[in-house]
């Protein structure tokens, strides 16, 4: 039973099923009814009487009281919008409910010495096994934990990507290296139809047990950096990119659907950094602070005979 099956409520109930129409993800169904249910016990009356006054207020209350982040923040606004343009049908005085600005940062990459010590910290085939796919493919976190058996086509070395975000199927290349991981791993194991499943062959892996062991072997191999599973996909790209694989190549790869999402990584590319002097380096060595002179020879310079 998924969360907004779980509440008994008539609009969460038309809202769910106004997104099933239209082929929404099941995550974007229980998100939405979330921020439905949410915002209709802030405003504490019927939805279809909501005023401008109302969603400006819940606003300021997700941002100065709850502190939520602004991708939850714009979450919870798509919701809104999709709630007033699908479900209710009354005359909505609200025309625009603006988004937050997203704060722009700079992915965390690791390098390859620090994903070799993650890898050797991690003590249990399993978890050894899924990290090691996570980094092979550049894979996100729901696209390997729904992983199946069938999935892996050994005979042409590539993964089936089927749960893609936004429901779209992708191929990627199979590493032979992690081949081998696999048929160990499958060996111990012996999945029959999920590839890395829970704690029944049914149920898919709970993302709190892969960032939880990440953390201890991070903490375990030195790494200062905030480790989670989707680091292993930043490291994935940025690798490509060092190692001269084209944009292009890898938005296709990662399952981008705009490539400029991919043009994040030109600015964790060491290469491209590295190839930028510093203004220091062109000072005369004399005029820094530090500078102390060297100690002259004494007596006169020999003369030539």
């Amino acid at each position: 039973m998924t969360p907004h099956q779980k509440h008994r409520c008539e609009l969460t109930r038309r809202m769910a099923e106004d997104m099933i129409i239209r082929n929404l993800a099941q995550s974007t169904i229980d998100a939405y009814t979330y921020h439905a249910r949410r915002f209709a016990a802030f405003i504490a009356k019927p939805l279809g009487r909501a005023t401008v006054e109302d969603v400006r207020t819940f606003q300021l209350y997700l941002i100065q009281q709850k502190k939520v982040a602004y991708s939850t923040f714009n979450q919870a606004v798509c919701a809104l919008r999709f709630l007033y343009t699908h479900t209710i049908r009354v005359s909505w005085p609200v025309k625009m409910v603006p988004f937050g600005k997203r704060i722009k940062t700079l992915p965390t990459v690791l390098s390859r010495h620090e994903i070799d010590k993650l890898i050797q910290c991690t003590p249990n085939l399993k978890h050894r096994t899924f990290l090691m796919t996570l980094y092979s493919a550049g894979l996100r976190f729901s696209e390997c934990a729904n992983l199946r058996i069938a999935d892996i086509d050994s005979s042409r070395m590539m993964i089936r990507v089927a749960c893609g975000k936004g429901k779209k199927e992708r191929l990627v290349p199979l590493s032979p290296r992690l081949l081998q991981e696999l048929r160990v791993y499958w060996k111990k194991y012996r999945p029959s139809d999920l590839l890395f499943p829970g704690n029944s062959a049914t149920k898919t892996y709970a993302d709190t047990t892969i960032q939880k062991m990440m953390k201890r072997s991070a903490a375990k191999a030195g790494i200062k950096k905030r480790v989670y599973p989707h680091v292993l996909r930043h490291s994935y790209a940025t690798g490509l990119l060092e190692a001269g694989v084209d944009l292009l190549t890898i938005s296709k790869l990662l399952g981008h659907a705009s490539f400029t999402t991919t043009m994040v990584y030109l600015h964790c590319r060491r290469e491209h950094l590295h190839s930028v002097p510093s203004p220091l380096d062109w000072l005369p060595v004399k005029q820094l602070p530090t500078y102390q002179p060297a100690a002259e020879n004494s007596g006169p310079l020999p003369q030539e005979s």
